[in-house]
């Protein structure tokens, strides 16, 4: 969604951690701060030039702009693009938002307290308490990391930006692609309506206007529109060939002119379920998909660089990888659009882990307003052909079922409601709540092929899941939906200590089993397991863990530096042959 009209506030702003949350008392709101950071990368990482890894309750930032003065007669957006996790932002002194959730885009209106050409001082204070039910995804709740938990990521951590908008203006247009028709509807959502207005949506490729089409703006607050591609004219967006169609989006006042316009794109490709499979574009295609954690060692959550969202998904394609499960974080939209533009399939994930505190504590209503949050910004990517709002809710105690129940089913619906094109895990891993989810799924990390085999022969048929340690079950009855493996693999493998005692070794090398002895012993490892999978008629795909190491967690195809770690030729082998579902 670009305007031509934008202002980047990514880079140096004033700096300071309040360890025990005193800053507003302090004065931290009105005074100039004593050290300065990189917007946006948070404060623990070494982009941020902090690098700041203990525990900090709250963190203030400062900055000032002066609003361009060719903005005039417009109203003036802040945009954040993700702050973990609890922030209130002040301009000039007045408060203008205050979000909760740090995986989830926010936008504060200052035409109150700031007009075009004037400074505006920009107050952030980002609280993110230790204790309590909060999502964090693979934020390490303890002072180091451990186990598959990482150094954790504070206050700002994605794009901040300026815009100008009209009183009435375009919101996020809302793309829903139609392949049986060969069309897009575009609904457009506006801030208000006027008078005689209308918004245009034309479709465009290389070659020029494929389709264009009006509607009223003056009745309807999310005026909608259908546009129906030429046959001559129709290109599907495909698994591999991410084929993008141009759409701009003008309001139009009742004279005809343009008051505001956006630019977009969509992918024509369509999500089907037929019995156990589910088809793009009406075909099965197995998803050979890779965890992908979005971790980096300099950036932590934040990409260091564009590039390197680009370079993620040419690694993994390179592996034999079609697509990825974006784990326990909801990734820069802009990893989604170059997914889009390469044909890269993705499942979003929320970052839900952080439910279970230790404490008798459950998810707060933040963990659906912000999941609702994300699936708004993100409807209208096509590489997104799957939702998984809760990943392994087992870590909530088994004592508060029927609350988990809620939860689950409550984060199902909202995902439903807001989206009714994809398909939906009701909670990924162990805890299937929701008898009608869309799709099944289990993680396993049997590491021996013979025995993987065994415990893989009865899944998508029977009950496919273990109970937990009482005996009682942890998921509904399975009832026939597609099912994959969501994770498996995990082999833990690094070259520099082969040889050495894995036990001696946990706290600084993790993963799962038995660590292999040699590079070879891994490769072995891994084509008896994914052979098992690519072999089973009832498996519409699985998803490998993982992409890269992450800091201790050394389980990757790739090292954490996204440098060469084994033979990726032999790995791709292994997948790229056709798998039985496929026949």
């Amino acid at each position: 969604m670009v305007r031509a009209d934008w202002l980047t506030l990514n880079g140096p702003w004033q700096f300071e951690i309040d360890a025990a949350d005193s800053g507003l008392e302090r004065g931290l709101r009105e005074r100039e701060l004593s050290g300065t950071i990189t917007v946006p990368f948070a404060p623990e990482s070494e982009l941020s030039g902090v690098g700041h890894t203990d525990f900090m309750e709250a963190v203030w930032y400062r900055r000032s702009v002066t609003v361009p003065a060719a903005w005039a007669g417009r109203r003036t957006l802040l945009h954040f693009g993700a702050v973990d996790h609890d922030a209130t932002v002040w301009v000039n002194g007045a408060e203008v938002a205050r979000h909760r959730g740090g995986f989830s885009p926010f936008t504060a209106d200052l035409s109150a307290v700031v007009r075009p050409g004037e400074e505006a001082t920009i107050v952030v204070r980002a609280r993110d308490p230790r204790q309590g039910p909060q999502a964090r995804g693979k934020q390490s709740t303890k002072y180091q990391n451990f186990e598959c938990l990482y150094t954790r990521t504070t206050g700002i951590w994605q794009s901040v930006w300026l815009e100008p908008v009209p009183d009435a203006h375009l919101r996020r247009p809302r793309i829903t692609p139609e392949v049986a028709t060969s069309s897009f509807t575009v609904v457009t959502p506006l801030s208000a309506n006027r008078p005689g207005g209308s918004v245009r949506v034309t479709v465009a490729d290389a070659a020029g206007v494929v389709a264009t089409a009006t509607a009223r703006a003056d009745v309807d607050l999310a005026p909608s529109v259908r546009l129906e591609i030429p046959a001559d004219r129709v290109r599907l967006w495909e698994p591999g060939d991410g084929f993008l169609y141009d759409v701009k989006v003008e309001l139009l006042d009742a004279s005809g002119a343009v008051t505001d316009a956006v630019d977009s794109y969509a992918g024509l490709r369509s999500i089907a379920i037929d019995g156990k499979r589910v088809l793009i574009n009406g075909r099965p295609v197995f998803q050979r998909l890779v965890l992908d954690q979005g971790y980096y060692p300099d950036g932590l959550m934040t990409a260091p660089t564009d590039a390197a969202l680009v370079q993620d998904i040419e690694l993994s394609v390179a592996a034999g990888f079609n697509g990825a499960r974006l784990h326990q974080k909801v990734f820069e939209e802009r990893f989604l659009y170059h997914a889009d533009r390469l044909g890269y399939l993705v499942w979003g994930e929320f970052g839900d882990w952080g439910a279970n505190d230790g404490t008798e504590q459950l998810p707060s209503a933040s963990f659906i307003t912000q999941w609702l949050e994300v699936l708004e910004r993100d409807f209208s990517h096509p590489s997104i052909v799957g939702w998984c709002p809760l990943n392994e809710t087992t870590q909530v105690i088994h004592d508060h079922v029927a609350q988990l129940d809620d939860v689950t089913r409550g984060m199902y619906l909202a995902t439903k409601l807001a989206d009714p094109t994809r398909p939906v895990i009701d909670a990924s891993g162990y805890s299937h709540r929701v008898w009608e989810t869309d799709i099944y799924d289990s993680h396993n990390y049997e590491q021996e092929p013979a025995a993987f085999a065994s415990q893989m022969s009865g899944l998508g048929k029977d009950q496919p899941f273990v109970n937990d340690k009482d005996g009682r079950p942890i998921s509904v009855p399975y009832r026939g939906q597609p099912y994959f493996v969501s994770e498996y693999g995990g082999i833990w493998w690094n070259p520099e200590l082969a040889g050495t005692d894995q036990d001696a070794d946990r706290e600084s090398s993790w993963g799962y089993g038995q660590r292999v002895r040699g590079e070879e012993e891994f490769h072995i490892r891994f084509a008896g397991l994914t052979d098992v999978l690519l072999d089973d008629p009832d498996m519409f795909g699985y998803c490998y863990t993982q992409l890269t190491d992450v800091f201790q967690e050394e389980n990757g195809i790739y090292r954490f530096d996204r440098s060469t770690k084994l033979d990726v030729e032999r790995v791709r082998a292994v997948q790229i042959r056709q798998a039985a579902a496929e026949r």
